[in-house]
């Protein structure tokens, strides 16, 4: 279709216009070949005609639905204006800053901080393809990244722009991202050193211009260096065009180099004092633009991050001082005065305080910098001459001193970055990354601006090429007809430049010259060029400029200082001076050396792409021109031998407002960095590129039936095409793509919205017909219903008459007369019925309340008198307790009584020592404070004669002074008449020397009253002194009176302790008689217990028998055959035979179940007996402790002869009651035998379960007593040992009283000892006495065992849930259990966790032996192996499932069977017997749960590594719901996803690949609640990846695509409620991209709409909500684009809301795990080891 039929009305088109540079425009009239008029309607209303005839037409508009594209050259119609609408739209409505434009990124300046730079958007871009995710920095990163490492070739990112567009901070964030996905393993950290260059150069080379706050003031190239495995090993940078002229001048409303700023604002800190500096405004080199602080910049803290940067590259404090010492020096040079002597001469004072200070900093001779600062030596072939300098020759001079310096400066700091990012190995590959300024025109242009200029032009030839390349390799790939492609070559400008005698070899060839002058210059380029250059010209109205058109627009460039700052010359002598400096860094920077080679140059073999012109002169090299273009041919060079990546950076206005839009400086911008080159290249040829896929999707609607029918989607787009666009010319069919000229994919777009406005028009007319025809229907049927009840209305007015009307009442009558007979009859008879039924359940139910009531009384009758059985017994048992508890209280009381106050007279005693010592030491200290106050009283004399002969000194120092002041008063007015000449110089003496005396006078009076102010502050301390040392004195005293006081307290309280103490003595010959009755008591009570057993036997007995009489007399069945139902119910009312029969049933099942609960509490009591046992063992071995002990102090006893006389006769007691509990023993054992023959002789006789429950239950009450007697006799024994220990203390206490007797109880003593050893024996003998109880207990419950078991067959043999093995058999468990398990032959009709039950089984053993190293050794080897195989199988997901699963079994396993209460409590009585016993391993449990821990955060690794590629082609790209497809023209970069449609993830397979996660955990054991937080954390993940993705692609934020993501959490939801995972939580993390799907789909027009996001969207952001507006993209021309006014409603209500301003959601974050406790059913006896695990060594026990 020709270009010119698509003028047809309603298409729009642009215009021109002064305002906005282009206007749109739409077409009122269809346009005919051959027209003179466009006939256009404004956006304003206003119509135009447009002429055209002599002018080409006005250039299309886009459709709407290819406005707002990420790349440009997806646009239909490639031209100026639609690149500059793209931007805007792109840039003010969605606030994106980033635009593809063919292979350049295009970034503006939003003039403000943007969430987009955080780690979180550099790891969801790396990996990426460029057209998968939205325009960004990152992603030209990413593919330089990715083709270095693919292609092992080096790249280069080239990113310019004019002043303020963003260059700098581009290129940071390109290095940032290198730095970050780059990142190596070792500690030299070099990527943060990388990083960390970047503030030191932007200090020293960056300053505020009028554009910009950060203007780099020179160009530079970073190479970052990459070692084979493509991670940084370090970098080099090199630099270009330093502005040295910023160091002396500034404009206005500038600023010099930031580190100048950074200097002064830090002068004060101690480390700088030395440099003498001041605030900024007093120096002249950083005033001169008038402000010297930038708005929002602290340019302290600058400074010490500058200093942070220098020391992490190794930078010391040496250096950096030494560095700053040359700034500050180049401050101060600027600061000296020239001071012009006539008009031909120029002089510096050698007083000049800056001269001074600059040649004390470099270390300088300052008479010689003075002499030549005014004066230059001329050396010719015969004689050399000094001729002196105007002041204004002078300043240059300096100023020409201060650039050289700082020019060394800089180039030393950047060559000492470039040995701190020196690296050892080799280099592999780099990246490039080129800072450089973009074309610069201003109103003035000098020599920086050529250069800069000259740079730009070389740039874009490099990159024109690079694109012509580009778009012929493109064509060939395709197999499509190369055409040449006629593009702007600027070979011509360059030419003009640097070619033989070009502008550059002229102006260095001019410098040569002794007189040469800019004038003589500038007439040679007008006789060279003038009419025979077209790209030179002259301008009309001036003679000192010349215009040079470049690439991008005309410049005019003032000649004037050309050749001054080509030469950059300083005088000879002063840089011989500099070189002489004692100051090593300054003189270095003058001395005669080559320039080093950069280490890196060595490893790169760069070859040009073009042969370079090599400066034909050796002269020309010193120029700064040569030397640019050198390092601009190796610039070259290097880029040539890389692949080029562009980053034109584009400033959007001038007042650095934010997202404001300038349509006149972008299109400038736009021109001058190649943009529209490239889109002009592009549009000669195909501009519009389609991938089959992509137009099958997006044009199927277009296609026939027929067509669809076709297998081959190739074959039909082919077809298709050649149907609607009838030229062929129009496009070309490649082997992936489909090639478009300019506008035939809008005139496809065009072919697409008509059909579907015509369906939609079909659809409209058949629903209104439809609706129309239901309304029409409705408005019938009721039409018809009024008429019928009309009508009916109207016959029964016509029908009815009075006859009828009388007649019709008394049917009516008669009808309600004969209803009320029938009815009240029906009544009559059913209330009749009532009264009988009621009569009959009344006698019933009394009959039954009668009953209930006699057995209810019968029933309290029995409980009354079991109750008041049971009462008896507890009182006899409390009172018995009761007896016990007093009488031991009683003792201990007393003994506490006797212990507390012994106690207390020791301590008041040493009491009244501490007081004695401390009043002697007050003493002292009183004495020597007296002294002190003596002592400071003659100090205070001495200080004030001192203070007043310096004050007398000082006041005669002050006379003397004015003296001499007024004595050279007279001499200077003396001097002035007689030397008129040196007045001036005369007054500048004295004025400095009034200064000094001035300040001299001033200093002394300071310090005279800094001294009486340290006097009388002095002063006031001594006085305070003195105050508080007499309080302490009266203080002292009162504490002297209150220690006597206390001493004769102390005297009384002990004459009452010796009274009690009497006392006590008293009470303790009282206690023997207490014990005797205790075992009075204790006997009565024994006799009376033996006594209520004895009847409780009897009447068992009789019980038993009358119970097996009856049973015996009667037979059951025979009495109820014979008694009839009316018998029955007789004795059921009156008789007691039946009632009884009852009872006795009842009571046999009562005995039954009670025995069995009593067998169940025996075998407590039994448990509960050897505790105690084991229990007073302990105390017994305690008690043998203290009897040693007690052996030990033996010696140190004094005691009286009587007392030990009596407690020696308490020692044949204790033998009578050990032979009386032998004998005791030997009872019981006769009993038991006894009681064992007749419990076998029962359970023979006796027929009936009764009968065998009851004699049991004897035998039960036999044991009990037994056992009481025994509980008893031990209780004795412990009373009596209790008696000794009593006895004992009562020894020391009364040897700690009496010290008296010593001599006397030597003997006793040694008798003492013997005894206590036969104690000792004896306590032996009662150990063995216990143990023997203990076996006898255990065999009584053998012996009831089998005596329980004589029905029983026999059992088979038992396991008690251990695994015996040996030591040295622990390699082998751990080698077959744990490394060479495979979890597949494990999982398969095994229980799960088995691995862990035996590992536990055998640590059981280890308990069991209670071998601690065993246990220890056993313990460390399986956490060594676990920890091994889950190293070697990091990325095994079966692996590291079935070993949480067994770790987290084998950690419950250690806490169910710790012996904790609180893991006990749902434990079987089977599974506590198997309880630890030895040992506690808690600390195990906290090794073993950390162990769980990173064995699962690796687990979800591996889980999220597995799932992570599925989800955004599955959640995002997969179109799930068929029909509904959101593809659009995606440009020149293309998605990876649209490429090739084969092997592409889907919903499905993230569903297969949970569901294969599901099964293998469920498979493994693993525990639900774990299951349930590794769901929930993948469907975090899931949500997280899909929104973060959202966010970084625009092309997927539309309503079809939000409706495609609801149905694909819908299918998650679905998986989840079929795998009844509901309760984990998993769908709540979903939340967030489930209201990001809502919000694509919802309207967004209204204020109403706004109020729905706002309380809808709460789980996202209010940056994510603005985000997702502002990139909502319609599909089709009937979807609307959200407006920039709704955004902003929307984002004011958002503002009220405190959430973090976070765009990116963290993928990284984990939940926190919890491991539950969940006690294991599984009984350990019973577990069996599989013969596959190898493990036959190991033997159950």
């Amino acid at each position: 279709m020709a270009l010119a039929e698509l003028y047809t009305q309603y298409n729009r088109v642009w215009i021109p216009d002064n305002k906005e540079v282009w206007q749109s425009a739409e077409i009122t009239e269809n346009y005919r070949t051959g027209d003179h008029v466009l006939h256009l309607l404004l956006e304003d209303g206003t119509e135009l005609n447009y002429p055209v005839d002599p002018a080409p037409l006005p250039p299309l508009r886009n459709p709407d639905i290819l406005v707002g594209e990420n790349d440009l050259t997806a646009l239909s119609y490639l031209h100026e204006p639609a690149v500059l609408h793209n931007l805007k739209v792109r840039f003010v409505e969605s606030k994106l800053i980033y635009t593809y434009s063919g292979i350049i990124l295009v970034a503006m300046n939003p003039y403000k901080q943007l969430p987009i730079y955080g780690d979180a958007i550099i790891h969801a871009y790396s990996g990426q393809n460029m057209g998968d995710m939205d325009p960004h920095i990152f992603a030209v990163a990413e593919e330089a990244y990715k083709q270095m490492a693919r292609n092992n070739r080096n790249q280069s990112v080239i990113v310019s722009g004019e002043s303020g567009a963003g260059k700098t901070v581009s290129a940071r964030y390109a290095m940032r991202y290198f730095a970050t996905v780059s990142k190596s393993n070792s500690n030299a950290h070099v990527e943060d050193k990388v990083l960390a260059s970047n503030p030191i150069t932007e200090a020293v080379g960056n300053a505020k211009t009028t554009r910009n706050d950060n203007s780099s003031r020179f160009g530079k190239y970073t190479e970052i260096s990459f070692d084979q495995t493509h991670q940084i090993i370090g970098a080099n940078m090199r630099t270009y065009l330093l502005e040295k002229s910023r160091v002396v001048f500034q404009s206005e409303n500038e600023r010099n180099y930031h580190i100048f700023y950074q200097l002064c604002a830090s002068a004060l800190q101690p480390e700088f004092k030395h440099l003498k500096l001041e605030h900024a405004e007093e120096f002249n080199y950083t005033r001169m633009g008038g402000n010297t602080v930038i708005e929002g910049v602290d340019d302290r803290a600058d400074m010490m991050e500058t200093q942070k940067t220098f020391t992490l590259l190794g930078l010391k404090e040496d250096f950096q001082m030494d560095v700053f010492k040359i700034l500050a020096a180049i401050l101060h040079l600027g600061n000296v005065q020239m001071t012009a002597v006539g008009d031909e001469k120029s002089s510096v004072s050698l007083e000049d305080k800056h001269l001074n200070i600059f040649c004390e900093l470099l270390d300088l001779d300052s008479d010689k910098v003075a002499q030549w600062l005014c004066h230059r030596k001329i050396i010719t072939t015969s004689e050399t001459v000094i001729k002196p300098m105007t002041k204004l020759q002078a300043l240059n001079a300096r100023d020409a001193l201060a650039k050289k310096i700082y020019s060394h400066l800089f180039d030393f700091i950047v060559e000492r970055i470039n040995k701190a990012l020196h690296f050892s190995g080799k280099q592999h590959t780099f990246i490039g990354v080129l800072d450089i300024y973009g074309f610069e025109t201003f109103d003035v242009n000098s020599f920086e601006q050529f250069c800069i200029n000259y740079a730009n032009e070389k740039l874009q030839q490099q990159f024109n090429l690079h694109v012509f390349k580009l778009e012929q390799e493109e064509y060939m790939k395709e197999d499509i007809p190369w055409t040449l492609i006629d593009f702007y070559d600027n070979q011509p400008v360059i030419d003009l430049i640097e070619a033989k005698m070009g502008i550059l070899e002229l102006l260095d060839e001019e410098c040569l010259l002794p007189q040469g002058t800019d004038e003589n210059w500038l007439q040679k380029l007008y006789n060279n060029y003038i009419n025979k250059n077209p790209f030179f010209q002259k301008p009309k109205m001036s003679n000192t400029s010349f215009i040079i058109q470049h690439f991008a627009d005309k410049v005019e460039y003032k000649s004037e200082g050309f050749l001054e700052k080509n030469r950059d010359t300083v005088y000879e002598v002063l840089i011989d001076i500099l070189k002489n400096s004692k100051f090593h860094l300054c003189a270095n920077f003058f001395q005669d050396h080559p320039v080093p080679i950069s280490p890196f140059r060595s490893t790169i073999t760069v070859k040009s792409a073009k042969t370079v012109v090599k400066s034909p002169n050796k002269q020309f090299r010193t120029t700064v021109g040569s030397k640019f273009r050198s390092s601009l041919y190796l610039l070259m060079e290097t880029l040539n031998a890389t692949t080029p990546h562009y980053v034109r950076c584009i400033k959007p206005n001038d007042e650095k407002l934010p997202f404001e839009f300038d349509s006149k400086r972008v299109v400038q911008q736009l021109r001058a960095c190649g943009v529209l080159e490239t889109i002009r290249i592009s549009a000669q040829s195909y501009p519009s590129r389609w991938t089959y896929i992509e137009f099958f999707s997006r044009y199927s609607i277009l296609m026939t039936q027929h067509e669809l029918s076709l297998s081959d989607k190739k074959k039909i787009c082919k077809t298709v095409l050649q149907r609607l666009i009838q030229d062929p010319n129009q496009y070309q069919f490649g082997r992936t793509k489909i090639f478009f000229r300019a506008g035939q994919v809008a005139y496809l777009e065009k072919l697409r919205s008509d059909k579907l406005r015509q369906a939609c028009i079909v659809i409209q007319k058949n629903f209104r017909s439809w609706h129309q025809r239901k309304k029409f229907l409705h408005i019938k049927q009721a039409a018809v219903t009024i008429q019928q009840y009309f009508r009916g209305q109207r016959a029964v007015r016509q029908t009815i008459t009075a006859t009828a009307l009388k007649q019709a009442w008394a049917a009516i009558v008669i009808q309600k007369y004969c209803r009320g007979y029938i009815v009240r009859k029906l009544c009559q008879l059913i209330r009749v019925a009532a009264v009988t039924i009621q009569a009959h359940v009344r006698g019933f139910l009394a009959r039954k309340k009668f009953r209930k009531m006699l057995k209810e009384h019968k029933a309290v009758i029995l409980q009354k008198h079991a109750r008041a059985w049971l009462a008896r017994r507890r009182f006899q048992n409390i009172r018995r307790f009761v007896l016990n508890i007093q009488l031991s209280y009683r003792v201990q009381r007393l003994q506490k009584k006797l212990e507390d106050q012994n106690k207390e007279n020791h301590g008041l005693l040493e009491r009244l020592t501490h007081l004695a010592s401390t009043h002697a030491n007050d003493l002292d200290t009183i004495q020597k404070l007296e002294l002190d106050l003596e002592k400071l009283a003659t100090q205070k004399r001495t200080s004030e004669e001192k203070g007043k002969k310096y004050k007398e000194d000082t006041e005669q120092k002050l006379s003397k002074l004015e003296k001499q002041n007024a004595e050279l008063k007279e001499q200077k007015t003396f001097l002035e008449q007689k030397h008129q000449e040196e007045t001036k110089e005369m007054k500048d003496k004295m004025d400095d020397l009034t200064k000094q005396l001035f300040t001299d006078v001033q200093q002394e009076e300071k310090q005279r009253i800094i001294l009486e102010k340290k006097f009388q502050n002095e002063k006031q301390d001594y006085e305070k002194e003195i105050e508080s040392l007499k309080g302490e004195i009266k203080t002292l005293k009162e504490e002297k009176i209150k220690l006597q006081d206390q001493i004769q307290e102390e005297h009384i309280i002990q004459n009452d302790l010796k009274l009690e103490v009497g006392q006590l003595k008293k009470q303790a010959k009282m206690i023997p008689e207490l014990q005797k009755e205790i075992e009075l008591l204790q006997t009565q009570k024994m006799d009376v217990e033996k006594q209520v057993q004895s009847q409780k036997r009897e009447m068992r007995e009789k019980v038993s028998e009358v119970a097996k009489q009856f049973i015996e007399s009667y037979d059951v069945e025979a009495v109820r055959s014979r008694l009839s139902t009316e018998d029955l119910e007789h004795l059921n009312e009156d008789g007691e035979l039946w009632f009884a029969y009852e009872g006795l049933k009842k009571a046999t099942r009562v005995l039954e179940s009670q025995f069995q609960s009593q067998k169940e509490n025996y075998e407590k009591e039994i448990e509960a007996l050897n505790f105690k046992v084991e229990h007073l063992s302990q105390e017994i071995i305690h008690l043998q402790k203290l009897f040693r002990e007690e052996n030990d102090i033996n010696d140190s006893i004094r005691l009286e002869v009587s007392r030990l006389t009596s407690e020696n006769m308490m020692i044949p007691d204790f033998k009578q009651q050990i032979s009386e509990l032998q004998k005791q023993k030997m009872d019981l054992e006769q009993r038991l035998q006894e009681q064992a023959a007749r419990t076998k002789g029962k359970m023979e006789e006796m027929p009936n379960q009764v009968h065998h429950n009851l004699s049991e239950e004897g035998q039960r009450r036999i044991l009990e007593d037994q056992t009481e007697i025994h509980t008893k006799e031990e209780e004795k024994q412990i009373v009596t040992i209790q008696e000794i220990q009593e006895a004992n203390n009562h020894l020391k206490k009364q040897h700690e009283i009496e010290n008296e007797v010593k001599s006397k109880i030597k003997q006793e003593a040694f008798h003492l000892t013997l005894e206590n050893m036969d104690l000792e024996e004896e306590l032996d003998m009662k150990d063995r006495v216990i143990k023997k109880l203990q076996d006898q207990i255990k065999t009584l419950t053998k012996t009831i065992e089998k005596a329980n078991e004589t029905h029983v067959p026999a059992v088979p043999k038992e396991y008690i849930g251990m695994m015996e093995y040996r030591k040295e058999d622990e390699a082998r468990i751990i080698k077959n259990l744990i490394l060479d398990l495979k979890p597949r032959g494990v999982v398969v009709n095994m229980i799960p966790g088995l691995p862990a039950y035996i590992l536990f089984m055998c640590v059981r053993y280890a308990d069991y032996l209670n071998d601690g190293d065993m246990l220890k050794s056993f313990m460390s080897i399986t956490t060594n192996g676990i920890k091994q195989v889950i190293k070697e199988h990091t990325e095994d997901f079966e692996m590291l499932s079935f070993w949480l699963s067994n770790i987290y079994h084998f950690l419950n396993c250690l806490k169910q069977y710790s012996g904790e209460e609180e893991f006990m409590k749902q434990n079987t009585p089977r599974q506590n017997m198997n309880c630890l016993k030895h040992f506690d391993l808690s600390e195990y449990r906290q090794i073993l749960s950390d162990l769980a821990i990173r064995i699962y955060h690796q687990f979800i690794l591996v889980m999220k590594n597995n799932i992570q590629p599925m989800i955004v082609p599955g959640m995002l790209e997969y179109e799930s719901l068929q029909g509904i497809s959101g593809m659009k023209p995606t440009g020149f970069r293309k998605r990876s996803s649209s490429i090739d449609d084969t092997d592409t993830y889907t919903m499905t397979s993230i569903l297969q690949q949970l569901s294969y996660f599901y099964s293998t955990m469920c498979q493994n054991g693993l525990d639900t609640d774990l299951l349930k937080q590794a769901v929930k954390q993948l469907f975090f993940l899931i949500g997280a990846v899909t929104l973060n993705s959202l966010f970084l692609r625009k092309d997927m934020c539309s309503c079809r695509k939000g409706m495609q993501i609801r149905c694909n959490i819908s299918y998650l939801e679905e998986w989840l409620k079929e795998k009844n995972l509901q309760s984990s939580s998993a769908k709540e993390t979903l939340e967030p991209l489930s209201q990001a799907a809502w919000l694509l789909q919802v309207k967004k027009i209204t204020d109403d709409d706004a109020k729905e996001i706002y309380e809808r969207c709460t789980s996202l952001s209010a940056v994510q909500i603005v985000k997702i507006l502002n990139s909502y993209t319609p599909i089709d021309d009937f979807e609307k684009r959200v407006s920039p006014s709704f955004v902003r409603k929307v984002q004011a209500m958002l503002n009220n809301r405190e959430d973090i301003p976070q765009l990116m959601l963290d993928t990284k974050y984990l939940f926190q795990v919890t491991f539950p406790y969940t006690p294991s059913s599984h009984a350990l006896e019973i577990i069996q080891i599989p013969s596959s695990f190898k493990l036959g060594f190991l033997t159950r026990v």
